[in-house]
């Protein structure tokens, strides 16, 4: 086990107190959304408390300081996932705005009838239906990189797929559905390579591990606070200056102009341009406390926690008969993310019979239809970890599984 101390950690987290269903939490769906910690709440609330005015072209002391706290969230989400400078990330309310703001900002502007957009099998459907709206309304065609019989993705796959009519490569970093890791610099390459722009969907991947965009030579990355323990509507999109300059803005309205007439406007800077209206103010204070809590953690030590929790996890499933799980045999090659079906049991009534345990699990098809379909299956149940999952959470998973099992007699002899 890491050095990494996940029961202490825990004790920051308000909603551990409470119990479910009579029984202690037991938080295995973090893929979806995180809990907050106490320093993440306080952010928020703080700012309503003592700060809260709308910022910009504001001149009096809560404007000021409000505008001071929103830039320096905007600053340390660059740090984070070290960005050039700060003008580089946009806000936005979630990964999956950052991804549409790139399809209407970009490729509409930037793409011709005939012309691809590369995805690879793994994507959520805000990686795919984007596109599909893209497609037809400019023509242009959406093209799949396959993935291999344990869900990875690979660069060779890519290249075999990719054609000098690809412009843009849009790739998950770590699937939502089977917590693959993507190849993420060898697949930017593959796009670069063939003159196309690289989009990395870094939902699952930005909360875990390590994220350094200059380093993987990316175009964009989408990513949502609400999976990196902030709050629920505030994301951003980093994207490389020369590329963010050639983009139009995807929403009008205040902040994003510089001058306006009745018959016409000209832009703001970036990345004020694409921040039209005022944003969730609070939510953005409160990311600033999240990425400041992330860092006194250490990634390094996030990520090994989180690597043997995955392990023990996969040791409880594989060791049950009737039980399949999906995605790469090899814990290194996927984030704390495990996917599995009880043979002959729907899993919704997984779900609730995990529920009826006190933990928490996700089930259905993890808005990856297309991927589902690949596997022949029209859902899974999901387990979920992160940094405040301990040992106990994967006891309690284990006593969970069999309870299933007994409940719809699974592996009963006749």
């Amino acid at each position: 086990m890491s050095a990494f101390d996940a029961a202490r950690a825990r004790a920051d987290f308000p909603i551990f107190n409470r119990r479910v269903r009579g029984k202690p939490l037991v938080y295995l769906d973090s893929a979806a959304t995180t809990q907050k910690p106490n320093s993440v709440i306080k952010a928020l609330t703080a700012y309503y408390e003592r700060t809260n005015a709308n910022i910009h072209r504001g001149v009096h002391t809560l404007a000021e300081e409000g505008e001071k706290v929103i830039e320096e969230s905007r600053a340390k989400a660059a740090r984070f996932v070290n960005a050039e400078s700060p003008s580089n990330m946009v806000f936005v309310r979630n990964t999956t705005e950052a991804i549409n703001l790139v399809a209407h900002g970009w490729a509409r502007k930037h793409m011709r009838p005939g012309e691809e957009v590369l995805v690879t099998e793994l994507e959520h459907h805000s990686n795919l239906v984007p596109w599909q709206l893209l497609a037809k309304d400019k023509g242009v065609r959406l093209r799949q990189v396959p993935v291999d019989a344990e869900g990875r993705v690979t660069a060779e796959a890519a290249r075999r797929t990719i054609t000098p009519k690809t412009r843009l490569f849009a790739f998950s970093a770590m699937s939502n559905a089977l917590g693959t890791l993507s190849p993420v610099a060898d697949l930017v390459k593959v796009a670069h390579d063939s003159g196309a722009l690289a989009l990395v969907d870094g939902a699952q991947w930005v909360p875990h591990m390590k994220t350094d965009v200059r380093a993987w030579g990316c175009d964009f990355l989408a990513f949502s606070g609400h999976k990196m323990l902030a709050p629920a509507g505030v994301g951003f999109l980093y994207g490389k200056p020369e590329v963010l300059e050639k983009m139009d803005p995807f929403l009008g309205g205040g902040g994003m102009i510089q001058e306006v007439w009745f018959e016409r406007s000209t832009w703001n800077t970036v990345p004020h341009r694409f921040e039209a209206g005022t944003p969730s103010l609070g939510d953005c204070a409160a990311f600033g406390a999240a990425v400041d809590y992330l860092e006194a953690c250490g990634m390094d030590a996030l990520r090994a926690h989180e690597e043997a929790l995955t392990l023990k996890l996969l040791e409880v499933l594989r060791g049950e008969a009737g039980v399949t799980v999906y995605g790469p045999s090899d814990p290194k090659e996927r984030g704390g993310v495990v996917s599995f079906n009880v043979e002959g049991v729907h899993p919704h009534d997984v779900g609730q019979v995990f529920d009826s345990e006190g933990v928490a699990v996700r089930v259905g098809h993890h808005c990856c239809q297309p991927l589902m379909r690949k596997l022949q299956t029209g859902g899974t149940a999901r387990a979920s970890l992160y940094l405040y999952n301990t040992e106990e959470d994967v006891a309690a998973f284990a006593r969970g599984l069999k309870k299933v099992k007994e409940f719809f007699k699974v592996g009963a002899k006749a």
